[in-house]
């Protein structure tokens, strides 16, 4: 693809930055980047940032976009991972235009590489298993100290690796190092680890090899064997660049990419580490991947969240050197955004309370007509039925009412929405005191809609007992508690609340999965994946009050 000359200048962070400066001093004359995720676990939204960086550099400057999964670690890597990792890029919006590979399927180029750092004496087999390597490597104000097999002959190194290769030791017996420097103040260049043995069955490649390059060593290779110029990552591998340049330099590639690192996400609240995510699926503490307490991509698509709604979250995270942790209440916010005027609103009754209106012709149903959005008339409108047995939401209705309430109360008014003004004459308890039936009267003429009479109540949701529907609804929070030590010791027990018996209005009947809608006065929800016809089930995406726009005014 041809660069896009007209957006040289209009740089918007310090990666577009430096990927200008590069294309003017003609270090490189197109861009291309590439995502590469290890396949041993789902996509979380941290993992979605890096994604909408790659791919946002590449198509601003007319650039190539790579997807390439990084498995060369046969103990934790799986096909269900990776084509989950698939189906997640596309569903947010993005696509891997310059093309799709695994770092299995450079095997025996890496291989050629090793073997030509071995070739030229900057590479050894070594003896020492890890607990010894650890020992010789030194610390942070301790240079480490050198291997007994660092000074073995070419050809002494050339026959182990072979024999490596061939599986004639053991896992740990022996590795393939780099011969850099052993006193280096960057500890990642004291000999690093080449390659190690893993007499594990690959989930592409089989028996086809028993041993598998370390990331740091098949990564660069990767990204120059593809004309990768720009590998941008997270901070973490900042060290790690004069080792990422070491590996170009030695192997002797023409083709130079360059490394820009970038700070990683953290979302308050939420877990986003792939090895604790996986600690939580393999417990069984969530029901799995997708689970809508996880910041997988599947598990937010599950509960509701949107593309759109997340490639708007981390536009406004942006990019940055240094590390932060991002409020959820924007990512709450952005979904709200998104929602709002393109959902359609239903009536749902999560805690349903009986009412009765005495007044009304017994039996009798009429249609009442409701707008499905109406901040967005192209959504056009609905009909209820109404009647003189309806629900309504149980705490809209106080028998002593605190003070400034504006819901039903003996012998107070309010509307039901979209139809009519109701007053209180009275009420049932059980014998706990609780309240089981409310009864009221109705004016015939205060039609919403019909008459401009006001009162001083406030408008409540309902829904007609004769039509209908039971519904489960889950109610979503954080699943680890603030605070410090053990994960697993701060689970929080209300992480999921599961509602039974809720009511909804009939229209929800023919909900499909993952459809969303916003449920009047009580927040966004979305029709979860096993939901059914006749065994509706909700995900509440988010509730209705933005603490994170009120705030951020």
């Amino acid at each position: 693809m041809s660069m896009d000359t007209t957006m040289l200048g209009k740089a918007s962070n310090f990666i577009e930055e430096a990927v200008e400066e590069d294309l003017r001093n003609g270090v490189y004359t197109e861009v291309h980047t590439r995502f590469p995720p290890e396949p041993n676990g789902y996509m979380h939204i941290g993992h979605a940032k890096a994604v909408y960086v790659d791919a946002t550099v590449a198509k601003k400057y007319g650039g190539l976009f790579n997807l390439r999964f990084d498995d060369t670690n046969p103990a934790k890597e799986d096909l269900e991972f990776a084509e989950a990792i698939k189906n997640d890029i596309h569903w947010l919006g993005f696509d891997w235009n310059g093309g799709l590979f695994y770092g299995s399927d450079y095997s025996q180029q890496i291989f050629n590489c090793a073997v030509t750092l071995i070739q030229k004496g900057l590479a050894y087999v070594d003896d020492l298993n890890a607990d010894e390597m650890r020992e010789y490597r030194g610390t942070l104000t301790q240079p480490g100290k050198d291997s007994p097999s660092r000074n073995r002959s070419v050809e002494e190194n050339m026959d182990l690796f072979l024999r490596m290769k061939a599986g004639e030791f053991q896992d740990g017996e022996r590795t393939l190092r780099a011969k850099i420097d052993m006193a280096s103040p960057n500890i990642n260049l004291r000999d690093p680890v080449l390659y190690r043995i893993r007499h594990t069955p690959h989930y592409r490649t089989g028996n086809a090899w028993c041993i598998y390059p370390m990331y740091d060593f098949a990564h660069p290779i990767q990204d120059a064997l593809e004309g990768i110029t720009h590998s941008l990552c997270s901070m973490e591998y900042e060290d790690h660049r004069p080792l990422y340049n070491w590996v170009i330099e030695a192997v002797g590639f023409a083709h130079k990419p360059r490394q820009i690192e970038f700070a990683r996400l953290n979302l308050e609240g939420a877990v986003m580490s792939k090895r604790y995510l996986k600690q939580l699926v393999d417990t069984h503490v969530v029901a799995g991947w997708d689970d809508p307490r996880l910041p997988t991509i599947s598990g937010l698509r599950r509960r509701g969240f949107t593309p759109g709604a997340i490639r708007d979250f981390l536009d406004r995270v942006g990019v940055a050197k240094a590390n932060s942790l991002v409020e959820y209440s924007l990512l709450e916010h952005c979904i709200r955004e998104d929602l709002k005027l393109s959902v359609p609103r239903r009536m749902a009754i999560l805690d349903p309370l009986e009412l009765i209106i005495t007044n009304y012709p017994e039996g009798h149903c009429e249609p009442v007509s409701m707008d499905n959005n109406a901040e967005n008339p192209d959504l056009g409108s609905r009909m209820m039925s109404f009647s003189g047995k309806l629900y309504i939401e149980r705490e809209d209705f106080a028998p002593v009412p605190p003070p400034k309430y504006k819901r039903l109360s003996p012998d107070k008014e309010v509307r039901l929405m979209g139809a009519y003004i109701i007053k209180c004459t009275g009420y049932d308890t059980d014998d706990a005191g609780r309240v089981t039936r409310v009864y009221c009267e109705y004016d015939p003429e205060s039609h919403s809609g019909a008459v401009s009479r006001k009162i001083k109540g406030g408008a409540i949701q309902w829904v007609d007992q004769t039509t209908c529907l039971d519904a489960t609804v889950n109610l979503y929070d954080h699943l680890i508690t603030p605070g410090e030590g053990d994960m697993m010791e701060r689970i929080n027990p209300d992480s999921l609340i599961v509602v039974t018996g809720a009511k909804v209005e009939a229209a929800l009947a023919v909900a499909q999965p993952l459809d969303s809608f916003q449920f009047m006065r009580t927040g966004y929800f979305t029709t979860d994946l096993d939901s059914r016809e006749d065994a509706l089930i909700f995900n509440r995406v988010v509730g209705l009050k933005d603490g994170w726009a009120k705030i951020n005014k």
